[in-house]
């Protein structure tokens, strides 16, 4: 895919991805996935992205160029997998939340022994990363580059009565913004889950 179609705003980066299919290739084989459900994050005017604060180790990767892939461990678990988009120097991108495993199947399998069933395989950012293979080897990696380990492939844009957009997932802050976009009709979008802040016990 091409880098200039994603150096745009995350919310219309978001758009764009859905229906694409992104491959990763690990000594253990090739697992693609046609992506299917997507959150946009924005830099310092958005409180729910990594960048808000300014840039860090962490984030570093979020400030661009375009094209590349952001990986991030959350809860000393789990990897969540983001394609950056806006222009170099800008923070942004879209996290990756679901997708249809297209090939490779049977290793997906393997990387998620606990599916339910083949949609199962990639519903959620964390299974959708675990299905791939994606760590943090990859944090960094261009995916415009046709010799890259892990590779976005474009299509044909979906139409926009097709695509549903609403509140983004666990996030605390923003939690109302409607920059999260799936396709309609997809098995394998994940369920939404409101982030409500827990109450602290009294003793």
């Amino acid at each position: 895919m091409p880098r200039a179609e994603l150096a745009i705003e995350p919310v219309d980066a978001s758009a764009r991805l859905l229906g694409c299919t992104l491959e990763a290739t690990t000594p253990e084989g090739i697992v693609a996935a046609r992506i299917v459900e997507v959150e946009a994050y924005r830099g310092l005017d958005d409180p729910a992205s990594h960048s808000y604060r300014g840039r860090t180790t962490r984030n570093r990767v979020m400030w661009g160029p375009a094209g590349h892939l952001y990986v991030y461990f959350v809860y000393g678990m789990h990897f969540c997998a983001n394609v950056v988009c806006l222009t170099d120097g800008v923070p942004g991108a879209v996290l990756l939340r679901a997708g249809e495993i297209t090939s490779g199947v049977e290793l997906a399998q393997q990387r998620r022994p606990a599916a339910r069933n083949h949609h199962d395989l990639a519903r959620g950012p964390a299974r959708l990363a675990s299905a791939l293979g994606l760590a943090r080897e990859h944090n960094g990696v261009d995916l415009t580059d046709p010799e890259s380990a892990v590779r976005l492939y474009g299509s044909e844009p979906v139409a926009a009565e097709h695509i549903r957009s609403g509140p983004r997932v666990g996030v605390a802050d923003a939690k109302d913004a409607p920059w999260r976009f799936w396709l309609d009709g997809s098995r394998a979008v994940s369920t939404y889950r409101r982030h409500e802040k827990r109450q602290r016990r009294r003793t």
